[in-house]
């Protein structure tokens, strides 16, 4: 409690004062605790615990997170000559300066001997203030500013240096710090200016960032949860499962089953939550996860026995992590896929979006479609605005992409695109997703067709038998990687795809 106290000092965070009349000071001390949720030190943190309210006690509260922390910074990485970094700033909050008034209690048992009475006034953010996330970011994003970075055009967490040849780039995300650049000298002299202005904890060499396990090599860098996924098979029993080679058998469809047996609501949405988790690293259970998610409301046991068969493949597959290659060349196209008919409830079609290897989703479209084809015309759509936002973000890197490939299995899809005399077809489809058209007319996107063994996006619309499932998640660059001597070294992998997709179902 004195560290804490004595951070407060150092940081200029208060001033003792008089209680103003009309106002209510707010005081709380929390343990903190280390990445596994036990306490690590005998440390307490000096936390507002307050109902604030809009207008009064602050403004604006929105601080950028990183869209993906990891999706862009790995397998980019024009940083070769330099592993990935990774720092922490020490009570990152009590740097941020506040416009609002806020007077906190003494805490119980530090009060001052000459005015018990008086309460603190903050200069800077306190831990649990709503503005303190917002106020911190914008103290660091005024010091790098200042210090010669630009910041990224998109992702407003994206920091970038140019100096004599070499390049520096720097990820935030709230305290945590990930940064490497292609000179050691630059990446030393920065760690050395971070630690003059802000206390810091240097971490060395990126190895685990918000849950995911990271393997850096000369070759590339492996992601992946091992740990995680032996963590939760263990907390929902699931240990001692059978293993299953997919997760999910190619003859289930999950329905309602209004008629079905009830099952605890809350163990079902932990379990879910806790995939949904693990989906950051694992793309092959996408499909399966979102699936499952739709039956939170009224869990049954049919829903039940599809999440624990998901649970045995993961028993069957716990090491799987994504790969990311630091010598392929890069580019970037998207494949566009759904399954119209496979819904059984209101054949509103499955969809996923976004890229392979850096951000994936999978989800039902918002509306009801009449045909395949508007399905996959919709798609397309959603997946051509996803890849016109990746290639902006890509820019602040320096990469130029002129026409993007988008891949679709569906020639009639592709021919409503290119083509607005088909009325018949289209008349009913909404303005909104005529997007997709315009922008092929702009010559941003280009409309390809794929053959449906080779649509990569099939493994997030639906059920695979095992040898078409194994095909397409070797594709995406799931695989099971050891580290031998200090070194990358490929344990298993089922085919290899190089570049950077960009997927939508």
């Amino acid at each position: 409690m004195h560290e804490e106290l004595e951070n407060f000092e150092r940081n200029y965070v208060r001033d003792l004062v008089e209680p103003p009349p009309n106002r209510h000071p707010i005081v709380g001390f929390r343990d903190k605790r280390g990445e596994d949720g036990m306490v690590v030190r005998n440390k307490a943190r000096l936390v507002a615990r307050v109902s604030s309210k809009e207008g009064i006690d602050f403004e604006e509260t929105f601080a950028p997170l990183v869209w993906k922390p990891l999706g862009f910074c790995l397998p980019l990485r024009p940083l070769k000559a330099s592993k990935l970094q990774q720092m922490d700033v020490k009570s990152a909050f009590l740097n941020g300066f506040i416009e609002e008034e806020v007077y906190v209690r003494q805490p119980p048992g530090f009060e001052s001997a000459r005015f018990p009475d008086r309460v603190y006034k903050l200069r800077k953010a306190l831990y649990g203030l709503k503005q303190a996330p917002r106020a911190w970011y914008a103290r660091l994003k005024s010091f790098l500013l200042k210090s010669g970075f630009g910041m990224g055009s998109v992702d407003k967490t994206l920091f970038l240096l140019s100096r004599g040849g070499d390049t520096l780039i720097v990820q935030i995300y709230v305290e945590d710090i990930i940064f490497g650049g292609s000179s050691h000298a630059l990446v030393s002299s920065f760690a050395e200016q971070m630690s003059r202005e802000f206390e810091m904890s240097l971490m060395g060499e990126l190895q685990f960032f918000l849950g995911l396990q990271i393997k850096q090599g000369p070759e590339g860098i492996f992601i992946h949860q091992a740990k995680y996924t032996r963590d939760i098979l263990k907390k929902f029993e699931m240990g001692d499962s059978k293993p299953m080679t997919t997760p999910m058998s190619t003859n289930m469809a999950l329905d309602a089953d209004e008629d079905g047996e009830a099952v605890d609501q809350k163990e079902f949405r932990g379990m879910i939550g806790s995939l949904l988790y693990l989906t950051a690293t694992r793309p092959d259970i996408q499909f399966a996860v979102c699936l499952c998610a739709r039956y939170q409301a009224s869990p049954r046991t049919s829903h039940r026995q599809a999440v624990k068969r998901i649970f045995r493949y993961l028993k069957f597959t716990p090491e799987l992590g994504l790969w990311y290659s630091s010598g392929s060349p890069l580019f970037l196209r998207g494949f566009s896929d759904a399954d119209h008919a496979g819904c059984r409830i209101d054949r509103n079609t499955c969809q996923l979006l976004e890229t392979s290897l850096v951000s994936w989703s999978s989800r039902k479209q918002a509306s009801v479609s009449l045909s395949t084809i508007e399905a996959e015309y919709i798609a397309a759509g959603s997946c051509c605005s996803q890849l016109l936002w990746m290639k902006a973000t890509l820019s602040d890197f320096g990469l130029r992409f002129g026409k993007i490939p988008l891949l679709v299995d569906s020639t009639s899809a592709i021919s409503v695109a290119k083509n607005p005399v088909l009325h018949s077809r289209t008349k009913h489809i909404d303005v909104r997703f005529h997007f997709l058209r315009d922008h092929y007319e702009k010559g941003d996107i280009d409309l390809v067709h794929v053959a449906s063994e080779n649509q990569l996006a099939d493994i997030f619309t639906k059920p695979l038998e095992f040898g078409a499932f194994v095909r397409l998640r070797g594709e995406l660059g799931v695989t099971r990687w050891r580290c031998v001597d200090n070194a990358l070294i490929k344990g298993e992998i089922e085919s290899q795809w190089i570049g950077l997709i960009a997927l939508l179902v």
